[in-house]
């Protein structure tokens, strides 16, 4: 359940393992705190770190349940900040939506993750940079949501790349119905709003500098990461519109197509009426019929037909039905 945890002092990570008490002790001390990473918890399991931690109850059952939109809530002197986390690892499946929820206090940070969305780059990342992680578990919250929204921009990249293939499938010349792949876009897209769209009120609630635990000198970087949670929202807004001027068209696509099928159908129809017509006709076996015992009569007969026929293939073909 815990996939790492550690206590950082002045910016720097303390060596060896400790245990989670011993964890919390020294992340009380002047100049530290505990950093620690839960994955996938069961009720029972993350009791006992909610009860060395004073969590409050409510949200550790927003933590277990994993169900919750993104948010940010106070709870004491404790932030909860809820999280969705997109990856997009197969074009067939589609994206794929984790939850991440992050308690943020001056003395830990507590992140449970839900699905995917590792965040051990992250980790990585901010102990590279001992001076910006000297000033507290801000900057470990500032990395892991610009981590986050940049995972949106590479999902919101690949999800683009896939309509302009199905733009190009909609307006080709092949006699294709891109219907199924054009609804799955509209879902993938869909799903990405949801997790970007709430978290950006999130963000600027964050970036006003509302809340004890996020130092003054951090609300610039997370101004930035609203700007791009807008960037990203507005890219989403432009696929939305795209995919469903590209449904409308598709549809136009099969009418017309349809319509082109129709009279095809209805000039051959009409073209073969023609011998249809005349073979009932003779074949009535009346005695007093036109040429009937002529000698030619019968290549006769088959030299009109074709004649007839070759007629209305030429004016169909020039109306553009055949």
């Amino acid at each position: 359940m815990v996939a790492d945890c550690a206590v950082y002092e002045n910016g720097r990570r303390r060596e060896g393992e400790l245990s989670l008490e011993q964890a919390r002790t020294a992340g009380r001390s002047e100049g530290a705190f505990v950093w620690l990473g839960v994955v996938e918890p069961q009720a029972e399991e993350f009791e006992r770190i909610a009860h060395e931690f004073d969590l409050h109850e409510l949200a550790v059952e927003d933590a277990i349940k994993a169900q919750q939109r993104p948010k940010v809530e106070l709870f004491g002197d404790t932030l909860l900040i809820v999280v969705k986390t997109v990856i997009h690892p197969d074009p067939e499946k589609g994206i794929e939506v984790g939850e991440l929820l992050l308690f943020v206090n001056s003395d830990f940070v507590i992140t449970v993750r839900h699905g995917n969305g590792a965040l051990d780059g992250v980790r990585e990342r901010v102990e590279r940079r001992p001076e910006r992680l000297a000033h507290g578990t801000g900057v470990v919250l500032y990395a892991i949501l610009d981590h986050v929204v940049d995972g949106y921009g590479d999902v919101a990249q690949t999800i683009d790349g896939e309509i302009q293939v199905v733009e190009r499938e909609v307006f080709s010349a092949e006699r294709t119905n891109p219907a199924e792949q054009l609804y799955k876009l509209e879902r993938e897209v869909l799903d990405l709003y949801r997790a970007v769209a709430p978290l950006a009120e999130a963000v600027d609630e964050i970036s006003e500098g509302r809340f004890e635990a996020i130092p003054d000198e951090l609300d610039e970087y997370f101004r930035d990461v609203h700007d791009h949670l807008q960037r990203v929202a507005g890219r989403i807004a432009g696929f939305r519109e795209l995919l469903s001027s590209a449904l409308q068209a598709n549809l136009t696509q099969v009418s017309v197509r349809q319509n082109e099928d129709m009279r095809k159908i209805s000039a051959w129809v009409a073209i073969i009426a023609v011998p249809t017509a005349v073979a009932g006709i003779y074949g009535m076996n009346f005695d007093d019929m036109p040429e009937l015992h002529w000698h030619y009569g019968y290549p006769a007969v088959l030299v009109f037909i074709a004649l007839i026929c070759l007629v209305l293939y030429r004016r169909f073909r020039r109306a553009g039905w055949l």
